[in-house]
């Protein structure tokens, strides 16, 4: 396994990224990772070696720094390290995450150990929507993409991305807690009510008993069941795919 801690180059500057590869010597195809609204730390670096031991490249980029270097200390979280939290991922726009994946796109596409013409992406919670959002601006060359949980998809705002569906091309995967408070019955009924619309290949997933981040094994949350689940159908659709 060969790992490091990267630069990429954007439209905005430098995306501090970790990129976790099989080996050098061969070619791989390509996963793009996007973190949650806690940001990075090594947890998120486990899942992307997770997804390379699979025969991925993986990128992890910090969506976060745009704000410059953000590191939460997640077991010693509090009200006020929430509240920054919060404000730091609600400042994030769709457009700001597509430049980021322009960005990444260039930086896969210059690497001799990837093919990137076709990439999958997996993102957790707040990048629940950012997976879709740059599934459609990246039509061509996202073929599958997986939202675990994800945050924001329904709003009762113009941009809300359950209603912008049309011209994606990649087949969706959604899975969701059946206990999540932040993605309650009604929000998953009108995702599938829209993704059915627009008349893409998708496959949505409620579990039992699980709650939001229950692929996270260090959160409280964790639910053993529910991520094995989750990462036997995100596997299956990188391969129906890239493989």
């Amino acid at each position: 396994m060969h790992e490091s801690t990267i630069g990429v180059t954007s439209a905005h500057g430098i995306i501090p990224s970790f990129y976790v590869v099989p080996d050098l010597s061969d070619v791989w195809p390509a996963i793009i990772l996007y973190m949650d609204a806690p940001g990075i730390r090594e947890e998120l670096h486990n899942m992307a070696r997770r997804i390379a031991g699979q025969g991925y490249a993986c990128i992890v980029p910090d969506l976060y720094h745009r704000y410059g270097t953000l590191r939460f200390d997640l077991p010693r979280r509090s009200d006020s390290m929430t509240s920054v939290m919060l404000a730091a991922y609600r400042g994030l726009t769709d457009a700001d995450i597509n430049q980021d994946t322009a960005g990444l796109i260039g930086y896969l596409d210059s690497r001799s150990e990837v093919d990137s013409e076709k990439m999958g992406s997996i993102g957790y919670c707040m990048s629940g929507r950012f997976v879709t959002t740059a599934a459609k601006c990246f039509a061509d060359r996202f073929s599958c993409a997986a939202s675990m949980y994800g945050t924001r998809l329904v709003t009762d705002e113009e941009d809300s991305p359950h209603l912008h569906l049309q011209g994606i091309s990649a087949e969706l995967y959604y899975s969701f807690g059946s206990i999540d408070p932040y993605t309650p019955p009604d929000y998953i009924a009108a995702l599938r009510t829209e993704l059915n619309s627009a008349g893409l290949k998708f496959e949505v997933n409620v579990f039992d008993g699980a709650d939001h981040g229950f692929c996270f094994v260090e959160r409280s949350t964790y639910n053993t069941v529910a991520s094995e689940a989750s990462w036997k159908k995100v596997f299956d659709l990188f391969s129906r795919h890239l493989k």
